[in-house]
């Protein structure tokens, strides 16, 4: 996987920071207007069941946010493969080890927009690897990538 052409895409971290902003913007308005004005100044309401519950829940958002910074999760992919890299492990993939690429539109009855998925059948594993291009950043390149390594794969095949 050395390869010197191999684009990489950063795992999408957009979630976590605006989670983590909107319970702060909430957990602030909720104690401006649970604080009380007593002559001229503002006290803060602190024994409020709810005031504890926002910060719970935004100190796990935080922790989420923190240590998904912290795996500093990637997808690289080149012309020989593809690997699936964090702070603590790598998974390579060679496109030899690689039998089918197939890209799917994943439809959701709710939802407008057609979720994409790309499926990884190996060789050596019974159980494709599933990839959601909308986690890493730049999807609709890291989409043609796969394209590209799909077709490839079919010159490769044939």
């Amino acid at each position: 996987m050395n390869d010197i052409n191999k684009n990489i895409y950063r795992y999408n971290m957009s979630f976590y920071y605006q989670s983590t902003i909107i319970y702060m913007i909430v957990f602030i308005v909720y104690g401006i207007v649970r604080g009380e004005f007593f002559e001229g100044s503002f006290i803060i309401v602190t024994k409020d069941p709810i005031i504890y519950f926002f910060s719970i829940i935004i100190l796990v958002s935080l922790g989420a946010m923190l240590y998904n910074l912290y795996k500093n999760r990637h997808l690289e992919i080149s012309a020989g493969g593809i690997a699936f890299v964090n702070r603590f492990r790598t998974k390579s993939f060679s496109i030899n080890e690689v039998t089918d690429i197939k890209l799917f539109r994943e439809r959701k009855e709710n939802v407008n927009r057609a979720f994409r998925l790309i499926r990884i059948r190996l060789k050596n594993r019974k159980r494709p690897i599933i990839v959601r291009p909308y986690d890493y950043e730049n999807e609709d390149d890291l989409i043609k990538d796969f394209e590209t390594l799909k077709s490839k794969l079919e010159f490769h095949n044939v």
